[in-house]
């Protein structure tokens, strides 16, 4: 029973979308870190542990695709779950190539969200 809840780290800079998933998560017992920016959440995921990351493509100061790559160059391992308007069977083979475990399109369901989470 003492367990310690996953932590998360939600990079996302529509803060509408960000805050319902804080919400969302949170209420599920997670502690979650929210960042709005890829250079911030790569600084952050250098120096802190996280158990998963949900990752938006479209960011400022370095986009979901390139921060992806560079954790992946320096072997950073965690699970990551894009969550992105671009629905593009190209975007979702780039994503998953770069190193994504699973994608989600933007809008989703809160309950879907939560049960990938889980997986």
């Amino acid at each position: 029973m003492g367990h310690n809840p996953m932590r998360l780290l939600l990079v996302e800079d529509d803060r509408a979308i960000g805050q319902g998933i804080r919400v969302a998560l949170n209420t599920e017992g997670y502690t979650l870190d929210w960042l709005e920016d890829g250079l911030s959440a790569l600084h952050a995921l250098r120096s802190e542990p996280f158990d998963l990351l949900l990752l938006d493509l479209g960011l400022p100061r370095m986009d979901g695709f390139d921060l992806l790559r560079q954790l992946r160059a320096e072997e950073l391992a965690l699970p990551v779950l894009i969550l992105t308007a671009r629905d593009g069977t190209a975007d979702r083979i780039a994503g998953l190539d770069a190193g994504a475990d699973d994608y989600l399109i933007k809008p989703f369901d809160v309950d879907e969200l939560k049960a990938r989470v889980r997986a």
